[in-house]
């Protein structure tokens, strides 16, 4: 069974947001896979996460320069793209998933201001509960922290 996180995003944006959890993911020594709804949102992302912060450094690939394999965090469009062999699924803005059986976990986050977005979550959730993952959903504090809804 894998676990699965809503993360709601209400305070901050995916820019903000998307690189934390990031960080966390690799401390525990997983791969990573972020697949994302649109070519131009990945290539946005794969910049920002070069120069989001001075002193971090996030180490990735995005599966137009071919090094997939390679990368502890892999950024696709691609439903089936797992060149990492990742243990943990980021879908971002709405990208619809492989079957997610394999992953030990898979986290969707979802803009809080983006109705397609919102919808688009609860009708995953809707189907990631019926087929017997254990999910829970996280929304943001006015702080910008993560709490645990249900």
């Amino acid at each position: 069974m894998t676990e699965i996180l809503f993360y709601h995003l209400t305070e901050s944006r995916l820019e903000d947001a998307l690189p934390g959890l990031l960080e966390r993911s690799l401390a525990k020594g997983w791969r990573v896979v972020v697949q994302f709804a649109s070519e131009e949102r990945r290539d946005a992302l794969d910049h920002h996460l070069w120069v989001y912060r001075d002193e971090s450094f996030l180490p990735h690939g995005s599966d137009s320069d071919g090094s997939g394999a390679l990368q502890p965090i892999l950024l696709t469009v691609e439903a089936g793209r797992e060149d990492n062999d990742p243990q943990v699924r980021f879908l971002v803005e709405g990208a619809t998933p492989p079957p997610l059986d394999r992953y030990v976990r898979a986290v969707y986050l979802f803009d809080g201001h983006d109705e397609a977005q919102i919808a688009r979550a609860r009708e995953r959730w809707k189907i990631e509960k019926a087929a017997g993952h254990a999910v829970t959903y996280w929304q943001q504090t006015d702080e910008g922290r993560w709490m645990k809804k249900a």
